[in-house]
């Protein structure tokens, strides 16, 4: 899976320049194969518990990163439409603006983001320990979280922005041409590499004179389903769409003891990851309700209720191998969340830059994900410029939402909506 963010600040014509930054943020790559069995490679062992306890800041970040989740899933969610963001490769791509914002600006970041009463070197520490805890987290689960800051050549940053930013988000700094085209395939290879090549040209060609940096975070993430999928069992099925309409797709399934919770609204099951601390996690509406419905319901309370009250069940589960990309500008969804401030001439970055008049231009994000019998690939960069049985049955056969996760900590990485599959 691979997904990116991406903030962008540039100058308007009366010489106040906007900023824009560029953050690609995540890829996951799963690649399980078998029959649901055990995955018992070499190294796996059941995780049961996180190295350490959180602090209560990073107790803080992470509810706010997972309210913010929910916060923008609403926001972007549309009737019938695709969905995959990172919410975690946004945060960051702002948690990092942030550090140069100052006054009502850095207040209504910091509200939207989550993160209450917070002071700010309270917010860069449990960002810096949270990218050390999800990359060394899983020996079964490779991960790898990288940023990077792309300033034009001249421009004047001041070198307290730039060493918060190297410090605790252990970004990449760099200062280009960005008049050359060479500068724009320099951050479009970073990319590129940091997502495994599934995000492409999250800067164009030219980029443009008002432009003056790029931030941009990426994460990678490959692994195995701790139970494994065969692909003999996989059929091509119907998907009904809640139009009415119906696509071809290939139903995969599995049988085996999984998580598992059901509600009147919902069936979620939690399929883990190499040795248990990652996960997708599934909601299933029940027949009757709408996918977009329950997008719009579920909200980080609800979520953490759903977290604490799986089962471990003997169950039958159909899930459509699948891919998707996305691509979403979030200005309009963050500015709905009450960051408002950023994007016009009321933006204070003055703890950016000594040059008055910057404000963000864009926040966007690009996504991919694949789903298949081998696991979970997906991508994202966002620039800121079966047989009858008792057990229970989940049959994705419908519009449904995922979730990636890291399930001890808590940590949503990515949502989605699947609501209309590609035929196949």
């Amino acid at each position: 899976m691979e997904s990116g963010q991406a903030v962008g600040i540039d100058r308007a014509r009366n010489a106040a320049r906007r900023l824009r930054f560029s953050i690609p943020v995540a890829l996951f790559l799963l690649s399980p194969t078998g029959c649901g069995e055990l995955f018992t490679g070499p190294g796996v062992d059941e995780i049961t518990e996180l190295p350490r306890a959180l602090s209560a800041a990073e107790v803080t970040v992470i509810n706010g990163s997972n309210r913010f989740a929910f916060h923008l899933l609403t926001q972007a969610n549309r009737v019938g439409d695709n969905l995959f963001l990172s919410p975690l490769s946004a945060s960051m791509a702002l948690g990092m603006t942030m550090n140069g914002a100052a006054g009502e600006t850095w207040n209504q970041m910091r509200d939207v983001l989550g993160f209450e009463s917070l002071a700010e070197r309270e917010i860069n520490a449990s960002y810096e320990s949270l990218l050390e805890l999800l990359v060394g987290l899983d020996p079964a689960v490779e991960t790898a979280i990288g940023n990077s800051v792309w300033t034009r050549q001249g421009f004047p940053v001041h070198s307290d922005f730039l060493d918060t930013v190297r410090e605790s988000f252990d970004a990449e700094v760099a200062e280009l041409d960005f008049a050359s085209p060479s500068a724009s395939v320099r951050i479009n290879e970073w990319v590129k590499a940091a997502t495994n090549g599934r995000i492409e040209d999250i800067v164009p060609a030219g980029i443009p004179a008002n432009v003056v940096m790029y931030l941009i975070n990426a994460i990678y993430f490959k692994g195995s389903w701790t139970f494994r999928f065969d692909p003999s069992d996989t059929r091509s099925e119907a998907f009904h769409l809640d139009d009415g309409s119906t696509r071809t797709v290939p139903l995969m399934s599995i049988q085996t003891r999984l998580p598992y919770l059901e509600t009147g609204q919902f069936q979620a099951v939690d399929l883990p990851y190499g040795g248990g601390a990652f996960s997708m996690t599934v909601l299933l509406p029940r027949q009757g309700v709408r996918v977009d419905g329950l997008a719009a319901t579920v909200d980080a309370a609800e979520w953490d209720d759903i977290a604490d009250s799986f089962h471990r069940t003997d169950l039958r589960l159909f899930l459509p191998r699948f891919q998707m990309s996305y691509e979403r500008t979030l200005n309009d969804d963050l500015a709905a969340l009450g960051m408002v401030d950023a994007f016009d001439h009321r933006a204070d970055f003055t703890r950016l830059s000594p040059v008055g008049g910057l404000f963000v231009s864009e926040v966007k994000q690009k996504s991919w994900v694949g789903v298949n019998e081998e696991g979970t690939e997906a991508a994202a960069a966002t620039i800121v410029t079966g047989p009858t049985s008792a057990d229970p049955v989940v049959r994705a056969d419908r519009p449904f939402l995922f979730f990636i996760r890291e399930r001890l900590s808590g940590t949503i990485l990515f949502a989605g909506k699947l609501a209309s599959p590609m035929e196949g």
